[in-house]
């Protein structure tokens, strides 16, 4: 494939199928108001020309109605339990969820008693059974279902996709990937938070994180593991009820194999490679919103480098959803989807324990 022809235009929205101004905006229920909300999601709703943030939904009063006075386009700030009890179920079309992982099966049973459509945060829930069981609510009530995977939508991930199906570097072999960060140091310094409660939120480092390249391999690869394998370890008193750091190795259908590492107590680092039978396809760093995107291309002989315009991960996603809502492409990730990484990573759990690989159902 012509390489220029792909990377002429790095950032296009290939995914494009309605314009802004020929539908309505697509108005947001925000439900959970906590920091990655306030820094990430609010601040791309407000700049979207095809999203609005009509609803802010939070544990109080006092919280919801000071952050929605602080949020251009947010008509109205509630309770969970004056969602539940559909207070300005009128004033939004669609509920992003952004809560603590086991929290997601009960807003996406209200929405969907609402007729709302569901923009998830990953992973889907706690566990696979919960995951299941909010797929078929769903799917039940017939409203669409998007898990929130960011890097689906991100132009440097797609271009590389792109590459990859076009036969660029030849047949994939291999990919590594990981992602770290000292999450005590630069996320969060409160050791009860709830990324570190099992219970809430299912999983440590490998949910939280080890996600991104679990997740990004299978949407370049265009494939679903078969097997995995890992181990998992903690060293910090913070992480007793979760894992701090996992290595694990996925098997992908035609012995293609990941090797994947994500850490809550490491240098911030993110990458992503995947290497063929003609060449190879990086992007560092990958996953972190703030830093530029660097796709690194090598087939033969060949070597290049190019920075790719940085763009909002989050209003890529947002904008994504309200095209595929307001027009007639279906939507994606699915439930079905973001099920399958569920499995997966419990599967890496159970491996971690047996040391040997699991099958992935």
């Amino acid at each position: 494939m012509e390489l220029d022809a792909v990377l002429e235009d790095s950032c296009a929205r290939d995914w494009q199928t309605v314009t802004p101004d020929s539908v309505d905006e697509v108005r947001f229920a925000v439900i959970g108001l906590g920091w990655f909300t306030k820094g990430r999601a609010l601040p791309a709703l407000e700049k979207s020309d095809r999203c609005e943030p009509s609803v802010l939904v939070s544990s109080s009063t006092e919280k919801a109605e000071r952050v929605a006075a602080d949020t251009e386009g947010a008509e109205r700030g509630i309770t969970y339990d004056e969602f539940h009890d559909g207070v300005a179920r009128d004033a939004y079309d669609a509920v992003y969820i952004v809560t603590p992982n086991a929290l997601h099966l009960e807003y996406v049973e209200t929405a969907t008693a609402f007729g709302k459509a569901v923009l998830c945060e990953k992973p889907m829930e706690r566990d696979s059974e919960r995951a299941s069981e909010l797929r078929d609510v769903a799917a039940a009530a017939d409203v669409d279902l998007m898990i929130a995977y960011r890097m689906q939508t991100e132009p440097t991930v797609r271009r590389a996709r792109e590459l990859i199906a076009g036969g660029y570097i030849g047949d994939p072999m291999s990919v590594t990937g990981d992602m770290s960060q000292r999450l005590l140091d630069r996320v969060n310094p409160d050791p009860d938070q709830w990324r570190l409660n099992e219970t809430l939120a299912g999983g440590g480092a490998l949910f939280d994180i080890g996600i991104y390249p679990l997740n990004t391999a299978r949407f370049l690869l265009e494939e679903d593991p078969i097997a995995v394998t890992g181990n998992v370890s903690s060293t910090h008193e913070a992480f007793d009820d979760v894992d701090e750091t996992v290595a694990f190795s996925v098997e992908f259908p035609g012995e293609v194999y990941a090797q994947c590492y994500a850490s809550h107590n490491a240098r911030q680092s993110s990458g992503i490679t995947v290497t063929g039978t003609a060449g190879q396809v990086r992007i560092e760093p990958a996953f972190f919103q703030d830093q530029a995107r660097q796709l690194h291309i090598s087939r033969g002989d060949s070597r290049a480098s190019i920075t790719v315009t940085a763009v909002d991960q989050m209003r890529e996603e947002f904008d994504y959803f309200a095209d595929r809502l307001r027009g007639a492409k279906p939507i994606g990730p699915d439930g079905d989807h973001g099920l399958v990484d569920m499995r997966a990573m419990e599967a890496v759990y159970e491996a971690a324990e047996s040391d040997r690989w699991i099958t992935v159902d």
